[in-house]
């Protein structure tokens, strides 16, 4: 037993201080034919400040992320706008500044709504609510009755979720033709019929009006198998437009967020947020680019556009509600602008087009940063949120590395010497290398298997020092896994963390992406996933953390101010897959970081092991004198890399806080197979 002695080894402490340790329990031996791997920390060399918006996420709309995924809407096609994907329309039926047909072909009832009780449907495109909004849906319920009610019917995101003793907000615009007297029911019920919760509304008349109501379930179980009913006894027509079902949101803001998932985001402490993409930022086309004009003031005013993943947005999440999201986690937005290219690989061909674009990103600025003497900031204001927010980052674009054509070298410029001359104090990102302009900050995209994220987990170390341009990793996920990452994937985003931490010198921010997907349908036609590694999964009424969020909320909670020096002699090495040619290759299995916080002393060591099997590791910590034997770890570990969260098992692998003894400046201490740890020590 000469590693259990070993752990008795003290030297004395120089001074007062608290240590943390990423590191695993003593769960067993690995093989003793190999040198025991060793961890140097040299806990009074710092090599970096540890940026204090290191940890953040990256967002946008994909998989469901914002409709039927954070943000809190439950109806789906609320302004009956989504049939603009699917119709077969010639050039002159688009309306390219309202993002909608100016016409359609007869008899088209409106997606993912049905009618009840004889009723039909149809889009109505003579009868706008506005110009924004510049389609209704006609209701012709001439067929009702007191004995059969008749009118339209929602499903939500593949199910109306309710919870107990819980008021949902109703709220519509509706006019009616001559001779309607109503009133209109709207009503919550189970797919087998059951009431759940319904309320009369009386005083629909021929002019457009919006009316509100709110609707409360009783005593019973979670669901999602709901529908939402809109229903009359009264034989006439009706016309509808942004039919909308809200349940409380979390910090009750208006129009805000899904409360659960908006807890999981805000128990990992995320510093920061990209927005408003990705992909999202450019679309697929310059008519449904992120044009954040068209995404502030009320939601009746947004006419919404065409997502570049295959589905309509409604805009309801637009430009003030990411600044709500910060506002609600307390994160620092990171604000991606849209610069002239889209993902077709159009893009603007000289300066004078592109100008535009660059006054619209600095307006953007303006909106957020404003005060109340500034235009777009006094409109922020208007839209709810009297203080500037603090912006310390713009990207410009997103990916254009893509841009075949070389124009994001003058695109950048363009906007580069705008927002420089306008906001000095503004860090600019490029989101791929230019030679004329020296950016701030590089976005360095990662998207790798497990192999292969284990094996650049040492890629910044080399970076150049004297470059003065530092890396924003503003996308990066350990991939394949689907929907949401196994263990395997957790694994490999520890050792890249491992990686980023130790460089913050160099690597100033980054964020997992993406962040959400709903995996209500994840194959199929109208399926609910568009991309298969996400950190975070859900339902209409459930969600969960994948392995990989929780390796993400380990490292996020303790993380210190300070880098130290750290450094590992006799790593292991694993066999792991080679690729998709098939065969393995050798790559290491074990991963370490060394931070610590300078005001209390604590010293945080990470270490991942991502071997099959169990792996003894020396620890020497130079620069303090002792370390107390007690102390508590913190594990996440699986007995196989397959393993993995769902919604049935939403907290399957999760870390584990625990007790430990025998602990010192010097040290061996086992690591259970597949595991990551955070080890807090206290040291006199």
């Amino acid at each position: 037993m000469n590693l259990i002695k070993s752990l008795t080894q003290r030297v004395s402490l120089s001074h007062t201080a608290t240590v943390l340790f990423a590191a695993t329990a003593i769960t067993g031996f690995a093989q003793t034919n190999a040198p025991v791997p060793v961890i140097q920390v040299q806990a009074d060399k710092v090599t970096a400040k540890m940026p204090p918006t290191f940890y953040g996420l990256m967002t946008e709309e994909i998989n469901f992320s914002y409709e039927g995924g954070l943000y809190g809407e439950l109806i789906r096609n609320r302004a009956f706008k989504a049939d603009a994907i699917t119709q077969n329309l010639k050039a002159n039926d688009y309306d390219p500044a309202l993002h909608y047909p100016a016409k359609f072909a007869e008899n088209v009832s409106p997606k993912f709504w049905k009618s009840i009780g004889g009723a039909t449907l149809v889009l109505d495109t003579n009868t706008p609510l506005n110009e924004a909004l510049n389609v209704s849906v006609k209701v012709d319920a001439s067929s009702a009755s007191k004995t059969s009610p008749a009118g339209v019917v929602n499903g939500g995101f593949w199910g109306i979720p309710t919870e107990p003793k819980t008021t949902y907000t109703v709220s519509f615009f509706a006019k009616a033709a001559s001779g309607f007297t109503g009133p209109l029911t709207a009503s919550i019920e189970s797919t087998n019929g059951k009431v759940l919760a319904s309320a009369v509304i009386s005083g629909v008349t021929g002019e457009w009006k919006q009316f509100e109501t709110t609707l409360k379930t009783q005593s019973g179980k979670p669901s999602k198998d709901n529908v939402f009913k809109l229903t009359t006894t009264a034989p006439g027509t009706i016309w509808l437009q942004e039919v909308s079902l809200f349940p409380p949101t979390y910090k009750n803001r208006p129009n805000g967020d899904r409360k659960d998932l908006s807890q999981l985001l805000a128990d990992a402490q995320p510093k920061f947020l990209r927005f408003p993409g990705g992909n999202y930022v450019e679309g697929n086309d310059f008519v449904n680019r992120f044009n954040w004009k068209q995404m502030i003031g009320p939601v009746e005013q947004r006419p919404g556009h065409k997502s570049c993943w295959g589905y309509w947005s409604t805009d309801g999440f637009g430009l003030p509600e990411f600044l709500g999201w910060c506002q609600d986690i307390g994160m620092e937005p990171v604000l991606a602008v849209f610069a002239g290219y889209t993902l077709n690989r159009d893009h603007v061909t000289n300066s004078a087009a592109l100008e535009p674009y660059v006054q619209e990103a600095l307006e953007e600025i303006e909106y957020v940063t404003g005060d109340a003497s500034t235009k777009w900031g006094a409109q922020r204001i208007k839209d709810g949120y009297p203080n500037p927010f603090p912006l310390n980052y713009v990207e410009v674009g997103n990916e254009d590395f893509f841009d075949r054509s070389g124009s994001y070298e003058w695109r950048f410029a363009q906007f580069f010497d705008a927002i420089r001359a306008k906001y000095p104090k503004l860090k600019i990102i490029s989101t791929t290398a230019v030679k004329s302009r020296v950016a701030d900050v590089i976005d360095d995209h990662t998207y790798v298997n497990e192999t292969a994220m284990e094996a650049q987990a040492f890629k910044y170390d080399a970076r150049d020092r004297s470059n003065p341009t530092k890396v924003f990793v503003g996308e990066w996920a350990t991939q394949p896994s689907s929907p949401t990452p196994t263990m395997a994937g957790a694994l490999g985003d520890a050792a890249w963390m491992c990686c980023l931490e130790r460089n913050a010198d160099v690597v100033v921010m980054h964020c997992y992406a993406p962040l959400f997907v709903n995996v209500s349908k994840l194959a199929g036609p109208d399926r609910s996933m568009q991309w298969n590694y996400n950190l975070i999964g859900y339902d209409a009424l459930n969600s969960y953390g994948s392995p990989a969020y929780y390796a993400q909320k380990m490292f996020s909670l303790h993380m210190g101010d300070e880098v130290v020096a750290i450094s590992a002699q006799n790593l292991p090495v694993r066999s792991a897959p080679a690729g998709r040619n098939g065969g393995t290759r050798e790559v290491k299995s074990l991963f370490y970081s060394a931070t610590r916080d300078s005001a209390s002393g604590k010293l945080i060591v990470k270490i991942v092991n991502s071997a099959d099997t169990a792996q003894p590791v020396t620890i020497d910590i130079s620069g303090v004198k002792s370390v107390a034997a007690k102390g508590t770890a913190t594990v996440l570990k699986a007995a196989s890399r397959t393993e993995t969260n769902d919604l049935k098992n939403p907290q399957h692998l999760v870390p584990v806080t625990e007790k430990i003894k025998q602990l010192g400046t010097n040290f061996t201490r086992t690591f259970p197979p597949c595991s990551i740890t955070v080890l807090e020590l206290q040291a006199k």
